[in-house]
């Protein structure tokens, strides 16, 4: 069982960006006013940011780094490692985490990696930065995790275009120990791969002109075969039945009481999904916070997204004992326990949307 207890990480600061393009769910053109207002009150997800030519995952990740970085005072030369967890790479090579090193202004002595994952991708980076500082061979470590699905989706499928949202974030930890330990559970079911999938484009199934054909699978879904499908049925049924055993037995594991936990960050998958999670564990609806409304789904960053915009302030005032989850492509999920000790949480940053030239 991949359970880790992993001492003497402090997590000291988290930032997000998103684009400044907003996207209207009640105006997307598929919709009649009345489906719209049926989704929106599902989902709860009134609008969501997205970007434009021009702008990439990762500069939205670099916005929030930046910030951070000048907010916590960090010398750049002591920035030991950096960690990119997104789909939403600059490109198959170079690695971005590398490309991002170099416009931090971070030195070259700095471990650089991208871990390619979608929604669970969150704690999985943090299970990873937090393992490389835990004996003291780095010392700050900076944790950047985002997603530009709009890049990923078809505009006319309506099972997943209204959902999901744009953005970047960053996370940054350090050596410290004095830190509460981190406890986590993490877990993956390759069977169930095919259930949220972008085909084409792999070494699998290498890009053709057929792969960029678009084609009509039942009313209101036209997608290629680069772009992301989903089998919704599917995902549901393993989201309300695998995350909360996860989160169960993590905390069943290492002997904690899961009702004394102030804050349950869940990956913002959708409201209904996320509601019967909380019931399922008993916990009050008001230690849930919620990002999704009007930022949506923005798969791997939306727990460090609903940190900024849901409790942020109370993060910055006091010390917090937080459980996390995040769930979905892989199918891949990873439970954490984590306090969070008055941390520097900043505002939300916006980012302008340019034309390449």
């Amino acid at each position: 069982m991949a359970y880790l207890s992993i001492p003497n990480v402090k997590i000291k600061g988290v930032a997000a960006a998103v684009p400044t393009n907003v996207k209207e769910i009640k105006d997307l053109s598929f919709y009649t006013p009345n489906d719209a207002a049926k989704t929106i009150a599902i989902t709860h997800v009134e609008r969501t940011r997205i970007v434009g030519n021009g702008l990439c995952c990762s500069d939205l990740c670099y916005e929030a780094a930046d910030r951070l970085l000048n907010e916590l005072s960090w010398n750049r030369d002591e920035v030991d490692a950096i960690i990119y967890v997104a789909l939403s790479r600059d490109y198959l090579t170079p690695a971005t985490a590398g490309l991002l090193q170099y416009r931090l202004g971070i030195s070259k002595e700095c471990y650089a990696i991208d871990v390619p994952l979608a929604c669970s991708g969150y704690v999985y980076g943090l299970s990873v930065v937090s393992s490389l500082i835990s004996t003291g061979g780095i010392r700050k470590a900076l944790l950047l995790v985002g997603e530009t699905t709009s890049f990923l989706q078809s505009p006319l499928d309506k099972t997943l275009w209204p959902l999901h949202g744009d953005a970047g974030t960053v996370t940054a930890l350090e050596y410290d120990e004095n830190s509460e330990c981190i406890q986590m559970h993490l877990a993956t079911d390759g069977s169930r791969g095919e259930s949220i999938m972008n085909r084409d484009g792999g070494q699998r199934y290498p890009v053709t002109r057929d792969s960029l054909e678009s084609r009509e699978y039942e009313p209101g879904v036209i997608r290629n075969q680069m772009q992301s499908k989903m089998d919704g049925m599917n995902v549901f049924s393993f989201s309300v039945k695998d995350p909360p055993a996860s989160m169960r037995n993590l905390c069943e594991h290492f002997h904690i009481d899961m009702q004394s936990i102030d804050y349950l960050l869940l990956h913002q998958a959708n409201h209904y999904m996320d509601e019967k999670i909380g019931k399922k564990l008993n916990i009050p609806a008001e230690k849930i916070p919620y990002s999704m409304m009007q930022y949506g789904n923005t798969s791997s960053a939306s727990i460090p997204m609903t940190m900024v915009v849901g409790v942020g302030k109370e993060l910055e005032q006091k010390k917090v004992l937080t459980l996390m989850c995040g769930f979905g492509a892989g199918l891949s999920w990873g439970s954490a326990l984590i306090t969070l000790d008055h941390i520097k949480c900043l505002d939300l940053i916006e980012v302008p949307c340019y034309e390449k030239t």
